[in-house]
């Protein structure tokens, strides 16, 4: 896996030039990405430049109309206690009886101060309404992708959770959001306590049809 910077790419100065680098790589990174949970970060700090390079990698994602739809809010230190305070008050307030699940509360409780960065995933709506929302919000989740991908290459941990009570006006004035615009979830980042788990996908051969 890479280390200093991915796939040996030293800065951005190369982003128009032709470039080499070894592809099995990237199909190395994108096949090990593992949903990581905060319960599951070890206590080893994460440098705030690979938190940088995340952002800056979700800023490349395809978008239609460049309309770059995405936007980030970073919490790290003090700031994720107000996230450990609002989310267990946001899941009790917007989940019906029959769904509420007591562990779910703790963890949201614990995954903040667990994490070392817990990132807020936002859709920032192009004022024309031009393109169609959901091309907006595909966008943004190519770009939580790059992060992930990105993440995984410098051997971090990643989870996106969401939710019902994500797509609340309460999480949405939390976060300071009006509409069109919408909150799309919370990135939790941080170095795996041990390895990253082993997973298996059903073959391809059963989900693609050649035409």
């Amino acid at each position: 896996m890479c280390n200093k910077s991915l796939f040996g790419l030293k800065n951005s100065k190369i982003m128009n030039e032709q470039i080499e680098f070894d592809a099995n790589a990237l199909s190395e990174i994108v096949r090990a990405r593992r949903t990581v949970k905060p319960a599951h970060f070890s206590d080893r700090e994460v440098p705030r430049e690979i938190i940088e390079e995340l952002l800056e990698n979700a800023n490349w994602a395809p978008n239609h109309g460049r309309t770059e739809p995405w936007r980030f809010k970073v919490y790290a230190g003090e700031a994720r206690k107000t996230l450990s305070e609002f989310l267990p008050r946001l899941y009790q307030e917007t989940t019906p009886a029959d769904l509420f699940v007591e562990s779910k509360l703790e963890g949201l409780r614990t995954n903040p101060l667990k994490a070392p960065y817990v990132i807020a995933i936002l859709m920032k709506r192009q004022k024309a309404g031009k393109i169609p929302e959901i091309e907006e919000v595909e966008a943004v989740a190519c770009a939580v992708q790059n992060m992930q991908l990105t993440a995984r290459a410098h051997g971090l941990g990643a989870f996106w959770s969401t939710g019902n009570q994500t797509y609340s006006k309460m999480a949405d004035d939390f976060f300071g959001i009006e509409a069109p615009d919408k909150f799309l979830g919370l990135l939790y980042v941080g170095y795996p306590e041990s390895e990253f788990p082993v997973k298996k996908r059903r073959p391809i051969e059963d989900k693609v049809e050649w035409v």
